[in-house]
């Protein structure tokens, strides 16, 4: 073999070298690379998102143990009904208050008798429904509150975020609960004794008004399921990383594929 000959098999052999390796440089798909800038603006987005997070949780819990609060009062004060003062009842000497645990007797000279209702099973169909379900909703805030301190972002209850923002959820949808299971019986009650005030067969002495507890219920079921609704919307969204973008490797040609002909 002469040194020509040796010299143009170099040449093929480098040139087959360099071809198989540029069709594999094209089959690597080029990553963009990500400026400071970009990395410093979308830290800058997460730690806002972070901080709104953390303040609808906190001022959702808050309107949860506000409501759960009133939930309490209204339990406990026996101004579900009081006396309306239509027709010729306009004696105001004294006053009639009824609620789901007692009624009492409030006179003009401030002095006031209160009396423990003698049995539950003499009482309407509503008051014994609100009993139970004022108290349920009132345990059942108590579980929505444990969970939304556990839950929280300012606590170390739960050290995985993740965790703590599932349970922040849960504690949410506990604080709707208990706000429906509020709502339920007050509205009842105010239904009865709106039926009961239009209803001509009803004495005039025996109709009644919506009492304060009426109204500061509904305005606890209000505060319960806001609240519930913000701290169900408090947990952030996971956030993509990586590349989403898929590459397909472009078709292989005769021109870029290597080929065995350019050897002699």
């Amino acid at each position: 073999m002469s040194k020509e000959d040796v010299t143009i098999q170099g040449m093929l052999v480098g040139r087959h070298v360099y071809s198989i390796c540029s069709y594999w440089v094209r089959q690597i798909p080029a990553k963009k690379p990500q400026s400071s800038f970009g990395t410093a603006q979308e830290e800058v987005k997460r730690r806002l998102s972070e901080m709104v997070s953390a303040g609808m949780q906190m001022l959702g819990a808050a309107l949860g143990v506000i409501g759960w609060i009133g939930v309490i009062v209204v339990c406990a004060l026996p101004m579900w009904r009081v006396t309306a003062f239509i027709g010729n009842n306009i004696v105001t000497s004294q006053i009639q208050w009824e609620g789901i645990w007692m009624n009492c007797v409030v006179q003009s000279t401030g002095q006031m008798q209160c009396k423990v209702y003698d049995s539950m099973l003499a009482l309407s169909s509503d008051l014994q429904a609100a009993r139970a379900l004022t108290v349920i909703s009132i345990v059942v805030g108590i579980m929505g509150i444990l969970l939304a301190m556990a839950g929280g972002k300012c606590t170390n209850c739960i050290e995985d975020e993740k965790s703590k923002g599932k349970v922040a959820v849960v504690a949410g949808i506990i604080f709707i609960i208990s706000g429906v299971l509020c709502l339920i019986p007050v509205c009842w009650t105010a239904q009865t004794v709106i039926r009961d005030f239009y209803n001509p067969l009803v004495n005039q002495a025996q109709k009644r008004e919506l009492g304060a507890s009426l109204f500061i219920g509904w305005g606890a079921a209000a505060l319960l399921i806001i609240g519930g609704g913000l701290l169900c919307t408090s947990c952030p969204r996971e956030e993509k990383t990586g590349y989403t973008a898929k590459y397909s490797a472009p078709a292989r040609s005769q021109a870029s594929a290597p080929s065995n002909k350019d050897y002699v």
